[in-house]
């Protein structure tokens, strides 16, 4: 290891998956001056906040782990949100990345000059740093529906990131506002404790059927008991083809593989929900993925529970009792959950980001948040993000897109290292046509097939990888570095 590895400095925003993620890579290269930022008072990001009942990862248990730290025990073919909050504190303690976390110290301010950056957090502390890795996250701003008299209700009300999970929930009156993942893991979750479940829907989703069969213990055991077993099922080929084939049918809504999706979303409402009326409520007028695809076991069994009740017309307004909608009609209420989702556009903000000769960030990103190939912006040299603005999303393992950005970032970092450069960041042209690209592509694909979704941008324009997976992990495995600036 070189003095110069011993003293380049790093600061990661954040210590959730890809945080924690930062912090063992760069330990693993040889960089021992690295301090994590993080804004509450433990690890874990989205799965700490998210504690709601119901919550489970829709991307099976053994994609869902880092490639190096597998683990034989997980519960349920699909992981339950508490495992993977507990699996990320145990990684957290067996690779000592606690030893570098600054709990509690939100970063309000981050500002690149005379070759390093400065940051400041709520409390006053100010730091610096060669290189920073934005490891933000996406779905940690919840956004809040902006519905007149909200602030009059007289019972419990919060969002379903904000869990109280001191409100009693057995034989309540429960309403749902938003049906997306969230809220129907929480429909499935309460219509059997609740003595009355009223689900607000805006617009109906398709639901794709998933089983998810509890592991045996012979089962962890074997997996416990051989390593080969375990990484077998953690690089399952046939989940990868499976994986892939889903990235193709995003990419051309008229491939055989998006149209064999279509048949089976098809058949799980028509097989599923037997009131004609019912039915016909639960029909999106949209194709199949345009939105986020939804994986529920039960939810259309849970919706057709004697308990449950769905609710289409539109919210007039919320009062002290309930939620009145537009047709009259009053639903009392004891408890109004809210999982209307997050400001997915945010990233870094409203942290105060400012690059080279004082760009804002907040300026760059006027009309949306955009990245080349998710991880780099013009004239912010030395600073890289995870799971950035146009990456790969839905669906899809996380996780493993982290992994592959970070083999990418980590050679980038290997030049200043290697003493190439002192900074390094895309150019403002590479961006420019990767966007041009990305925009035209995006486009075409199911996202943009027409319906409204978290993944459009301002202008109504999918903001997200418009290609195949492969190409993305293609992409990942050398940066072209003609597209870089690589100066002093």
């Amino acid at each position: 290891m070189t003095n110069k590895a011993r003293d380049l400095r790093f600061i990661v925003m954040g210590a959730g998956m890809s945080g924690i993620l930062s912090g063992i890579k760069l330990r693993e290269a040889g960089f021992d001056n690295v301090v994590i930022y993080e804004k509450a008072e433990r690890i874990g990001g989205t799965w700490r906040e998210n504690t709601y009942p119901g919550l489970t990862c829709d991307v099976p248990s053994h994609s869902y782990t880092y490639s190096f730290e597998p683990n034989p025990n997980w519960s349920h073919h699909l992981p339950p949100g508490a495992e993977i909050q507990d699996y990320f504190e145990r990684i957290t303690s067996k690779y000592n990345v606690d030893q570098m976390i600054r709990f509690n110290e939100q970063i309000q301010r981050c500002e690149y000059n005379n070759g390093r950056w400065h940051i400041e957090t709520k409390n006053g502390i100010k730091d610096s740093a060669d290189f920073v890795i934005a490891a933000t996250g996406v779905l940690h701003h919840p956004r809040y529906p902006d519905i007149p008299g909200i602030e009059t209700f007289e019972g419990a009300l919060f969002h379903s990131a904000r869990w109280d999970h001191s409100v009693p929930l057995d034989g309540r009156r429960i309403g749902i506002i938003g049906n997306g993942s969230t809220g129907v893991q929480i429909v499935s979750a309460l219509v059997p404790r609740a003595g009355k479940l009223c689900h607000f829907q805006r617009s109906p989703q398709w639901i794709m059927p998933v089983e998810n069969p509890a592991f045996t213990e012979e089962q962890k055991q074997a997996f416990r008991d051989d390593p080969d077993l375990l990484h077998s099922i953690q690089n399952d080929e046939t989940l990868y083809r499976n994986i892939e084939a889903f990235s193709r049918a995003i990419v051309d809504p008229d491939s055989p593989e998006m149209k064999g999706i279509e048949q089976v979303v098809l058949a799980n409402l028509e097989n599923s929900v037997e009131n004609p009326e019912l039915r016909e409520r639960l029909r999106p007028n949209y194709r199949a993925a345009c939105k986020r695809l939804i994986y529920s076991p039960d939810f259309y069994q849970a919706i057709q529970h004697p308990n449950a009740e769905l609710v289409t017309d539109s919210i007039d307004r919320i009062e002290a009792r309930g939620v009145r909608t537009k047709d009259g009609s009053l639903h009392e209420l004891d408890l109004l959950v809210l999982a209307t989702g997050f400001q997915a556009d945010k990233f870094m903000r409203p942290m105060e980001v400012i690059g080279r000769n004082g760009v804002a960030l907040n300026d760059v990103w006027r009309k949306g948040p955009s990245a080349y190939l998710a991880v780099s912006i013009p004239d912010f040299p030395n600073l890289f993000m995870l799971n950035g603005p146009n990456g790969p999303v839905g669906n899809f393992s996380l996780i493993e897109i982290a992994e592959a950005q970070w083999h990418y970032i980590s050679q980038l970092i290997e030049l200043v290292r290697k003493g190439d450069c002192q900074e390094v960041c895309v150019k403002k042209a590479a961006l420019e046509q990767f966007e041009a690209e990305r925009i035209a592509a995006a486009k075409k694909t199911i996202f943009g097939s027409g319906c409204q979704s978290w993944y459009l941008d301002a202008d109504g324009i999918p903001a997200t990888w418009p290609w195949t997976r492969s190409r993305f992990t293609q992409e990942m495995q050398t940066p072209k570095l003609e597209a870089f600036e690589l100066l002093g």
